[in-house]
């Protein structure tokens, strides 16, 4: 229950705080965003609030934030279409009823000539059985009822395509930046509450029964070299160490002034279909202000760069498409993680977090990558690409991504429980 729980809140949060971003910057940008959704699927939970949909759906694989201008519910208003128009106080349509009028007695019945709800806000036609035509002016946030639904419409310059090229770009690059801020900010958070990892190799705490332990290495001891090999960071001297599986090692190391030869054997260790040694010690902390400042940024910056080395090596056929994780895979790591406790759930969710900001900026289709693309060549061109031709490039994009995430999430669920 405990994994449950922690699985949730992490998913939410990561979610919430990409599409908060896209959110936050469709309005600013004077966007009509329609919904703001956590999963996708049937909806579990929803209200709405200052024009927008905030709901909780039932499958945990994304979410998204739903911007007027691509309005499958807006149906187009076309002559000898029979509608109900009901009035504000100030005499403009409010509510336009598409269908089932005659739960609507109090709207007024026209037979539609012309309408235009983008640019002049206005519906031309004639009362039944009338030849006076008549012009109403529409409101701008007036609401379209559709089997008794209800859903505002969208003036030309609420939408999506009217914003300029970089309020767009910006809408899009939002959700993935939010996703790197909070990365910065758990690793700062995480600095503060145990300090920062020291840059050379210092050892820290010692396992209890370790190889460390009966060679006699001590906390706060420092490796200066290997087998006679100079070790200048921890990094170093774990990779040293990871290809020495059941080989003993010679560790130089200065403890209070003073320089000792250590003889230690690594234990050998399983680790994604290979075999690396590993001693039992942990990292050393320093507790200085300075870096605890800057911890949220060189973590960041340096998890990016792992990340994006990995994704190169995917490219070039380096990386396996196995060693991929889907929703499955992701739950059963973070049920490892979360039973060694809350910094380490921390520095997952932060890796997490940068992981989607770095895929989603991939240039590929129904991504915010592959829609900055987009956005990018209409900068290049000065003319927008044809939106149905993009359309239909981000379905099949998305109908691609699905079945990436169907063939990932099938080898985490065989890797289970082969």
């Amino acid at each position: 229950m405990t994994t449950v729980i922690a699985f949730v809140l992490m998913f939410g949060l990561l979610v919430f705080v990409h599409e908060w971003g896209h959110l936050i910057f469709a309005k600013r940008a004077g966007m009509l965003a329609r919904e703001f959704a956590i999963g996708f699927g049937p909806k579990i939970f929803a209200f709405t609030r200052n024009e927008t949909l905030y709901t909780i759906r039932l499958l945990p694989i994304g979410g998204y934030v739903r911007v007027a201008g691509e309005d499958p519910e807006i149906i187009e208003l076309k002559a000898g279409h029979h509608i109900g128009l009901e009035f504000s106080e100030e005499g403009k349509v409010n509510r336009i009823i598409v269908n089932n009028k005659s739960k609507h007695p109090q709207a007024r019945v026209i037979e539609v000539e012309r309408a235009d709800l983008d640019h002049r806000l206005v519906i031309e036609g004639y009362e039944i059985d009338e030849d006076e035509k008549l012009i109403f002016e529409v409101d701008p946030k007036a609401m379209f009822v559709m089997d008794e639904k209800e859903t505002q419409i969208a003036p030309y310059d609420r939408q999506f395509a009217s914003k300029s090229v970089p309020q767009r770009a910006m809408q899009l690059f939002a959700g993935p930046l939010m996703n790197f801020v909070l990365a910065i900010v758990l690793f700062m958070i995480l600095g503060f509450i145990q300090g920062v990892p020291a840059d050379e190799a210092k050892l820290g705490e010692i396992q209890e029964n370790s190889p460390a332990e009966k060679s006699g290495l001590m906390a706060g001891d420092e490796v200066v070299a290997i087998d006679g090999e100079s070790v200048s960071s921890w990094e170093e001297f774990t990779m040293i160490v990871q290809e020495h599986p059941n080989e003993e090692i010679t560790l130089t190391v200065e403890r209070n002034d003073q320089t000792e030869q250590i003889q230690v054997t690594p234990a050998s260790i399983e680790d994604r279909e290979r075999t690396i040694g590993q001693v039992g010690v942990a990292r050393a902390f320093e507790d200085s202000f300075a870096k605890k400042l800057t911890f949220g940024f060189t973590q960041t910056y340096e998890w990016s760069a792992l990340i994006l080395t990995n994704l190169g090596k995917l490219v070039t056929g380096q990386f396996s498409l196995d060693m991929l994780s889907g929703p499955v895979g992701i739950y059963d790591a973070t049920d490892k993680v979360v039973q060694t406790g809350l910094t380490n759930f921390m520095m997952w969710t932060a890796i997490l977090s940068i992981n989607l900001g770095i895929v989603n900026l991939l240039p590929l289709p129904a991504l915010d990558g592959g829609r900055l693309l987009f956005v990018g060549l209409e900068g290049v061109r000065g003319k927008p690409i044809d939106p149905q031709k993009e359309g239909i490039v981000h379905f099949i994009g998305f109908a691609l991504l699905m079945l990436l995430m169907l063939v990932v999430t099938w080898n985490d669920i065989q890797r289970l429980f082969l």
